[in-house]
């Protein structure tokens, strides 16, 4: 028993001074706290830069107050309340100096309104156009449209299959000479499109019919730039797939085309052609718009201009993509945008379409 109660006095005796030193340190703190209280009381600067050194100093991840935060690890669970309630008043004092400080100094950076005429007009917008490319795009989805041709788009960077083989032109068919394409070199199947026609074999492939659609896009094709070629241009190509589609029923969707975008004055002929991908095909040619048929530099003296294509779908390219020719049939057609463009607004270089010159656009404001 007596052996029991020395143990008990010489903890007593060894914890006696640590108690002492905590406490001394404990004076120490609540001193520098002082110190620091009276620091941020007197500071009064709204200059950023002073502000931000502020924050570092007293609120950073390694500041004054993260340092004092690490000491409550030491204080006695008995006193920490006591002491988390010091340090939280002094964070608290610290973070609403510098949220009060930099709300003023924002005020004061604020420009003044003072001594402004709220009565003069602001200052002009410049109003924009559409480019007339998209006006003749417009124009022409808005004219199928009306005829129940839904409006289909795909990719521009398309595989071989999609771009030639599917719409029986074979590797070697010597109809693929006729469109210069572009390859990509990190992929030799890969290539930009030559025409929308991709995107009639993709909604082919899909199986739904009938199919009544317009597919508008860009296309590229490795020709010399000149005032009536580029090498990227945009078409519009057109594809109707249903059970007992005749080649008339391909004249009078064209006939009422022309005569909704050109007027009824336009006169209109076929000529039999080739497409490996239509059969039969033709091309169809319009009077000149120009010259009203008498000749002239731009029809190159005979009074018409071709503006497209057209003809059967070849019964081969409907079983390429999964359709029975023997059930199906239906008609396709193509044309470019930039001629049609041509001829509505009376312009004579296509190159005009992709330079980007305010003079010309602008000509179009009115258009929209």
């Amino acid at each position: 028993m007596n052996t029991q109660k020395k143990a008990k006095s010489a903890r007593a005796g060894n914890n006696r001074p640590a108690g002492i030193r905590y406490l001394r340190a404990m004076d120490q703190i609540l001193e520098q706290i002082r110190q620091y209280t009276t620091e941020i009381n007197a500071f009064d600067s709204h200059a950023p830069e002073q502000l931000e050194s502020f924050r570092i100093r007293f609120l950073g991840t390694k500041g004054i107050v993260k340092n004092l935060m690490g000491e409550m690890k030491n204080v006695p669970a008995d006193q920490r309340k006591e002491f988390g309630q010091v340090l939280n008043s002094f964070k608290q004092a610290a973070q609403d100096k510098y949220d009060s400080l930099r709300a003023a100094g924002s005020t004061d950076a604020a420009p003044s309104m003072a001594g402004i005429d709220w009565s003069l007009p602001g200052d002009p917008v410049p109003v924009g156009s559409r480019h007339p490319v998209t006006l003749m795009r417009n124009r022409i989805v808005s004219i199928f449209q009306r005829l129940g041709f839904a409006v289909a788009e795909g990719p521009e960077i398309e595989d071989d299959w999609h771009n030639f083989t599917a719409l029986n032109l074979a590797e070697n068919h010597p109809a693929r000479d006729m469109q210069d394409t572009f390859y990509l070199s990190r992929n030799p199947d890969w290539l930009l499109r030559t025409h929308t026609s991709n995107v009639q074999i993709r909604e082919m492939e899909k199986g739904k019919l009938p199919i009544r659609i317009i597919c508008p896009g860009r296309v590229y094709r490795n020709e010399t730039v000149s005032a009536r070629s580029h090498c990227f241009f945009h078409q519009v190509e057109g594809l109707y797939i249903d059970e007992q589609v005749s080649f008339a029923d391909l004249k009078q969707t064209l006939y009422y085309f022309v005569k909704e975008m050109f007027g009824e004055d336009v006169r209109i002929r076929f000529r039999p052609s080739y497409f490996p991908f239509t059969e039969p095909s033709a091309e169809m040619d319009i009077s000149c718009l120009l010259c009203k048929g008498e000749g002239c530099s731009v029809c190159k003296r005979t009074g018409w201009l071709e503006i497209l294509g057209c003809g059967m779908v070849h019964p081969q390219v409907l079983e390429n993509c999964g359709i029975d020719s023997g059930r199906y049939n239906g008609f396709a057609f193509g044309m470019g945008i930039e001629r049609p463009a041509l001829l509505k607004y009376g312009i004579k270089d296509i190159r005009l379409f992709s330079e980007n010159d305010l003079r010309f656009l602008e000509q179009f404001t009115s258009a929209i």
